[in-house]
């Protein structure tokens, strides 16, 4: 009897070796795995950190803000209207004062070419006076005497007519875009 005792508590000693062996290879097995979970922990640390990116601000905070950039912008606002304001009164007395030249520049080929129509018949009064003084023109400059040099004054007048019609068009686009882009600064601010 004391023999089969024995040898059943032996075997029951020897099961229970074997399942703390099984227990430990699964211990270490499971701190092997944990260990390299813990092991990813500071890069999980800065992955998952929440990060606060919108701040609440009081009111009265929000309104000083805003009551000192008002004050720091309005000045360099107001100058910055008066100097546009300034372009566009400059731009548009250029605008004007071409015009005028312009129109000063169409009176003067209508003068020149009712001139010269009179001046192909000559009267009686011109027949006496030297070759030398028709070659001349009213502003003491020598000119083409005839029809060819009344065409030529013509187109060169009408070519600078046309010069001066764009240049008064591109300065009235100038002022034009000017002005949206003022609106837009202001619309903005």
């Amino acid at each position: 009897m004391a023999t089969s005792t024995t040898t059943s508590a032996a075997t029951t000693y020897g099961d229970c070796v074997t399942s703390l062996r099984n227990s430990l290879s699964f211990l270490e097995s499971s701190v092997s795995t944990l260990g390299t979970g813990v092991a990813d922990f500071p890069r999980l640390i800065g992955v998952l950190k929440t990060v606060r990116h919108y701040e609440l601000i009081p009111q009265p905070s929000l309104a000083a803000a805003e009551a000192s950039l008002r004050d720091e912008i309005g000045p360099a606002i107001g100058v910055l209207l008066d100097r546009a304001d300034a372009h566009i009164e400059r731009v548009g007395r250029r605008i004007e004062a071409l015009k005028a030249r312009s129109d000063l520049q169409q009176g003067r080929m209508q003068h020149q070419d009712h001139h010269h129509h009179h001046a192909a018949k000559p009267s009686k009064k011109s027949k006496g006076k030297a070759p030398s003084m028709m070659m001349r023109a009213n502003d003491g400059r020598k000119s083409l005497s005839g029809e060819a040099g009344a065409k030529l004054r013509a187109q060169a007048l009408r070519q600078r007519r046309e010069a001066l019609k764009y240049s008064v068009e591109r300065l009235e686009l100038e002022v034009l875009q000017k002005e949206r882009e003022l609106r837009k600064r202001l619309e903005n601010a």
